[in-house]
């Protein structure tokens, strides 16, 4: 049986490194880890998420024209911090615990915005800009996609 701390290390390994698949063997064990690649699992999971969202929205598209503009006026000179994957959006290291940022809360590059759960696994992701959060756009425990806004930050 494998030693746990070396799968952690392998895993850790993984998560820190270009590499997308691992894979050890010896007599009596196997270890496989793969990480599924940015742009293979967005495609999967577009082919749902549109459908609904269109269904959803095509009524009231038509309505909300002249609203558009000056939604588009407030985003002006902000820019917005994606998604780097697809998977759960989570606002805060755990449910009882504070979010890691809130509109009008300032950022650093290196600064933990949210977490990112991909494969059971919990992915930090930083601001990579210094700013302020102007706009949150995702709920916790709502599902995101590659390159999905997450936050709306104005640049310091």
């Amino acid at each position: 049986m494998i030693d746990i701390r070396k799968l952690k290390e392998l895993v850790r390994l993984m998560t820190t490194s270009d590499l997308t698949e691992l894979d050890l063997r010896d007599k009596e064990e196997q270890v496989t880890i793969r990480r599924a690649t940015a742009q293979a699992a967005p495609q999967v999971i577009q082919h749902a998420a549109p459908v609904a969202q269109h269904v959803a929205a095509a009524p009231v598209a038509a309505a909300p024209a002249a609203a558009a503009a000056p939604a588009a006026n407030e985003d002006a000179g902000l820019i917005a911090i994606e998604s780097p994957m697809v998977g759960t959006f989570y606002a805060s290291p755990s449910p009882d615990k504070p979010s890691f940022v809130s509109v009008g809360g300032d950022v650093g590059p290196n600064s933990v915005v949210c977490l990112v759960e991909a494969m059971k696994i919990f992915n930090e992701i930083k601001a990579e800009r210094s700013g302020t959060i102007a706009k949150v756009l995702v709920k916790s425990g709502q599902a995101v996609e590659f390159g999905q806004p997450l936050y709306m930050i104005k640049p310091s």
